[in-house]
C-alpha cells in the first residue's frame, strides 16, 4: 500500500513547480521513516495525499484523522445526522465556492454547538465569517434575545449564505460588519462596558493577527468565557520537520502561516490567563476558556 502510494505520488506533476513531487532518494527515505513506524506521510499528515483515481491532481484533504474514510464515517454516523437544515444547504452552497476548504469543517462546528450550549452563551463575537457556516450554526445555537458580532473584510462571501440565513429566520440575531477585525475590536474596547461582556468568540481569519485577537478578546470576554480558534494544527504541518514542510507545502502563504499558528500554540500554552484544549477537529481547533 505504501509503495503504491509512492508510485502515485511521484506520478503526480502538479503540486510543486510542475516537477515530480517525491525523488527516488526522497521515496526512499520515506520508505525508511514509514518502516520505523513515522506515519508523516500516511499518518499525522494524511491531508497530503493525492486525491481522485488519476493521480493527475493533488488537493489537500483537511481531515487531521488517519484516514479519509474514518473522517467520513464520524461525519456520516455522527455529525451529519445532527446537522439541522439550513446548515446543511449552507454547506451545499459554499461547496462550489473556490476557497470552499477554508469554510468551517461540519465535526469541529458539532463541537462549537455543543460548547455555546454549554455556556449558555448570548451574546458572541465571530472574527472571520467566509460564506457564514460557523455564523449561522451560531445563530441557531444561542437564544433568540441573543447578539453576534460578525466581522470579515468580505461581505460578497457572506452573501452567499445569507439568503439561507434570512429563510433560517435569525438575520436579527447578527451584526454584520465588514471590516479588518482589530479595528473593531478596538472600538469596542473604548467603552468599558464591554470589558468582560462576552460569552464566547470564534476566531477564523489572518493567522498573523491570532496573537492581537487573543489579547483584546481576553478583555472582551467575561471570565468563564470561551474562544475557539481553528485552524490550529494547519494540514497537520505543525508536526512536520522543516525539509518536509519545504517539500510538501505549496507556496510561501501556507508556510507563513504555519509559522504563525506554531507561534500562537506555543503562546496560548503559555498564558495563564486561560484553560486550553487542543482538538483535532477539521483542521484543528484550539478552545480557551478565560479563568481570570
Amino acid at each position: 500500500m505504501v509503495d503504491s502510494w509512492l508510485v502515485g505520488a511521484v506520478s503526480c506533476s502538479s503540486f510543486i513547480n510542475k516537477e515530480p513531487l517525491f525523488s527516488l532518494e526522497k521515496c526512499n527515505l520515506y520508505r525508511s521513516r514509514l518502516a520505523l513506524g513515522i506515519s508523516e506521510l500516511l499518518g499525522d499528515a494524511s491531508c497530503w495525499r493525492v486525491m481522485g483515481e488519476s493521480a493527475k491532481k493533488t488537493t489537500l484533504y483537511k481531515g487531521l484523522l488517519k484516514n479519509e474514510e474514518l473522517y467520513q464515517y464520524i461525519l456520516e454516523t455522527s455529525v451529519y445526522p445532527r446537522e439541522p437544515e439550513p446548515l446543511k444547504e449552507l454547506r451545499d452552497a459554499t461547496a462550489a465556492h473556490p476557497r470552499a476548504i477554508i469554510a468551517t469543517a461540519p465535526d469541529a462546528g458539532q463541537s462549537i454547538d455543543m460548547l455555546l450550549k454549554l455556556v449558555n452563551a448570548k451574546k458572541t463575537i465571530e472574527i472571520g465569517v467566509f460564506t457564514g457556516y460557523s455564523l449561522l450554526l451560531t445563530a441557531l445555537s444561542i437564544p433568540d434575545d441573543g447578539k453576534i458580532i460578525a466581522i470579515d473584510v468580505d461581505r460578497k462571501n457572506y452573501e452567499i449564505g445569507l439568503p439561507i440565513i434570512k429563510r433560517a429566520g435569525v438575520e436579527h440575531k447578527i451584526n454584520f460588519i465588514e471590516s479588518q477585525a482589530l479595528p473593531v475590536l478596538d472600538k469596542l474596547l473604548e467603552d468599558h462596558e464591554n470589558e468582560g461582556s462576552l460569552d464566547f468568540a470564534f476566531v477564523d481569519a489572518d493567522k498573523g493577527n491570532y496573537k492581537n485577537y487573543h489579547e483584546r478578546l481576553m478583555k472582551l470576554l467575561k471570565v468563564g468565557g470561551l474562544v475557539v480558534y481553528d485552524n490550529t494544527l494547519w494540514y497537520g504541518t505543525v508536526a512536520l520537520p522543516e525539509d518536509l514542510v519545504e517539500e510538501l507545502v505549496d507556496g510561501e502563504y501556507k508556510k507563513e502561516m504555519r509559522k504563525h499558528i506554531m507561534e500562537l500554540n506555543k503562546y496560548l500554552a503559555t498564558d495563564s490567563r486561560v484553560q486550553i484544549c487542543v482538538a483535532p477537529l477539521g483542521d484543528g481547533i484550539t478552545i480557551c476558556r478565560r479563568i481570570y
